[in-house]
């Protein structure tokens, strides 16, 4: 099941420049591996070494924020939107 990805323009260099890429994946956990398969590297900069999504980082699932669904194991369908948010911080 195809899901479009929204690329923060800081990725974007691991994705040929590209701000929104399609794949096939049915749970978060596997749109990063996915997304790690297409653009080695990225997964790297989604994940720490643990696995877990890095804290500057936010997903959300047709705008709902993974933290308050099942996290990295929050499940996608056909035609999800998942968007990649930096965190921003200030003062």
């Amino acid at each position: 099941m195809a899901v479009q990805v929204l690329i923060p323009t800081p990725l974007q260099k691991f994705t040929a420049d590209q701000a929104t890429v399609e794949l096939e994946a049915s749970s978060v956990q596997e749109l990063i591996e996915a997304l790690d398969t297409a653009f080695p590297g990225l997964g790297n900069r989604l994940c720490d070494e643990q696995g877990k999504l890095r804290r500057f980082l936010n997903f959300y699932v047709n705008s709902e924020d993974i933290r308050f669904l099942d996290n990295q194991t929050t499940a996608l369908s056909a035609g999800d939107e998942v968007s990649i948010v930096p965190a921003v911080a200030g003062g």
